[in-house]
């Protein structure tokens, strides 16, 4: 099989956290135009390991936890540089995540929740005093509720295989993530995952075979252009996809003085959720320009 060059082309999605995929399907080179490196802002130049910045979009797909599916309709941005580490023949060994310049890796993209406050609690595992304040959000019309999705480590932690990613075969992303429930009645730390217990997420352009119930889906890799003598990579219509991933049951979701409502998220969800009951689906645009070519655009 032929190999093709390490460039860096990578997405979620977060969180999506972030959010993506590939394909070298079409290349097109449009060499000595003038391009416009204004997306790589955020790429950590002032390290002197980053020969690689890389800016993807999650613009679509969804996230299923249990028997809960939120559609991706808010924009994820994973941004940061890479180091590609070479042995000493040269050969390259592995590609390592360095953080966005501001920290904010995964950018922080709320989305709406189906059946708001009522799609995610089972008032009926509610202690008697929570079922009062739960019935009050409800009549005051105080029900949405979104999932946010965003690193559970840092940002080092993030792994990829640009090759991988390529070639639809492997894990092209690795994640570590957690997802935040917002609405006032679930208090300010309602989570899915946690930093201790994340949900790991392994993406692929390629197959994934599921344990049952879950049924094998596909990625895709989407098509590219070469931009700038090669120095930028564009790819689009790409998905990254997993639906053999576990999610931890719910956790810190208690308002100050009141029982947990994590028992009441379990119920309505189906939490802890093993591998074959959960899907993430990450579509969107994937961007990488070599270092030098974006500090030399400053």
């Amino acid at each position: 099989m032929r190999r093709f060059p390490r460039r860096v082309v990578l997405g979620v999605t977060v969180l999506a956290v972030l959010a993506v995929a590939v394909a070298v399907a079409v290349l097109i080179s449009t060499g000595g135009s003038k391009v416009d490196y204004a997306q790589f802002k955020q790429c950590p130049l002032g390290n002197p390991a980053t020969k690689l910045c890389l800016f993807t979009q999650t613009e679509g797909g969804e996230f299923v936890a249990g028997s809960k599916t939120v559609p991706i309709s808010r924009t994820i941005t994973l941004q940061g540089g890479v180091h590609i580490v070479e042995s000493k023949e040269k050969e390259i060994v592995k590609d390592e995540f360095i953080a966005a310049k501001d920290g904010e890796t995964v950018s922080k993209a709320p989305q709406p929740v189906p059946g708001g406050l009522e799609g995610v609690v089972d008032p009926k595992r509610l202690a008697p005093a929570l079922r009062v304040l739960y019935k009050e959000f409800i009549d005051r019309g105080i029900t949405e509720v979104t999932a946010t999705i965003e690193l559970a480590a840092p940002a080092s932690s993030i792994g990829i295989d640009v090759q991988d990613l390529i070639e639809a075969e492997g894990t092209a992303l690795a994640l570590p993530v957690k997802v935040k429930l917002s609405n006032g009645f679930l208090g300010a730390s309602c989570y899915i995952g946690s930093n201790a217990d994340p949900i790991s997420l392994r993406l692929t352009t390629g197959r994934v075979d599921p344990p049952k119930p879950n049924k094998p889906i596909k990625g895709k890799v989407g098509k590219a252009k070469l931009e700038d003598d090669y120095n930028l990579t564009v790819i689009k219509g790409s998905s990254l996809v997993n639906n053999a991933f576990a999610a931890p049951a719910a956790r810190g979701c208690v308002k100050t003085g009141d029982p947990a409502i994590d028992p009441a998220i379990d119920a309505k969800l189906g939490l802890p959720a093993g591998p074959g009951h959960n899907t993430v689906i990450l579509d969107g645009t994937l961007q990488d320009a070599n270092a030098p070519a974006v500090k030399a655009s400053r």
